[in-house]
């Protein structure tokens, strides 16, 4: 039996009057890879950041790695941070256009610092593992791809070696060819380093693709949660049913196409 690393239970999330997340729960074994689903405005990037610590929660309770996130100390929610990392959908605005690469990752490691030489062979290694040259270092944000800026964002999500990553519609800005090399990078990373990992998206397909189990948000609630296969292929819900009558196998499919009265609407 793998060791189960994210557990949440009855989790709320408020902000102001508005409820973002009611009664959110779910668990998450190692190595494994949850995919989130909805529409722009459902909860997905909220449930993110309660998990990385960024946003309060109004009730319920976070257990990550046997830590209580919501009731940690202020020592222990920074060491926790380190532990579970976000990588970014857009890389290129969360990148210092006057810091180098080797200064970004090495201020991931060194944080407030970003002295390169003493963690220069750990940088090249990562920038190597992600499908980068080491002597790229010492370029700048601007010098990079999209695709390479998104490879940079994996390395310096990993260097820390953490328990959980969260994924932020991290292919979102690719077109389709680069969307599958990353992809595929993520999935050969993962497995030789046992990741846990949360991957948000709106690409169906894509989800379809590198989660395990697949959980399905509608207006801040879980409304339905289960292996990829019968998400996919057996859904219950109603609103899990109207995403999939788009096809989720084009490779540019997104749940914003959706027609609205496809996704308010239920069908019975």
């Amino acid at each position: 039996m793998s060791k189960t690393v994210v557990n949440v239970a009855n989790l709320d999330v408020r902000f102001g009057a508005a409820h973002v997340l009611q009664d959110v729960s779910f668990s998450l074994s190692a190595g494994t890879t949850v995919g989130v689903v909805g529409e722009s405005g459902s909860g997905k990037s909220t449930l993110a950041k309660a998990l990385v610590g960024t946003v309060p929660a109004a009730a319920g309770e976070i257990w990550v790695d046997g830590l209580d996130v919501r009731h940690a100390t202020r020592s222990e929610l920074a060491r926790y941070r380190r532990r579970t990392q976000m990588i970014p959908q857009d890389p290129f605005s969360s990148l210092s256009p006057r810091r180098t690469i080797g200064q970004t990752l090495a201020e991931a490691i060194e944080p407030g610092r970003g002295r390169v030489r003493p963690h220069q062979d750990r940088i090249v290694d990562w920038l190597e593992r992600v499908g980068l040259e080491g002597a790229m270092m010492d370029r700048f944000p601007h010098e990079f791809s999209g695709g390479q800026r998104q490879r940079v964002a994996i390395a310096r999500g990993l260097i820390l070696n953490p328990t959980m990553v969260i994924a932020d519609e991290i292919t979102s800005a690719l077109d389709v060819s680069v969307q599958a090399q990353i992809l595929e990078l993520l999935a050969e990373i993962q497995d030789s380093l046992d990741l846990t990992m949360m991957f948000i998206s709106h690409n169906l397909a894509v989800v379809q693709r590198v989660s395990d189990e697949v959980l399905v948000l509608y207006r801040g609630v879980v409304v339905e949660r289960g292996p990829v296969e019968q998400i996919f292929t057996d859904p219950q819900h109603w609103y899990t049913r109207s995403l999939l009558e788009a096809d989720p196998g084009s490779p540019g499919f997104s749940l914003d196409a959706l027609p609205m009265a496809s996704v308010t609407t239920p069908t019975q």
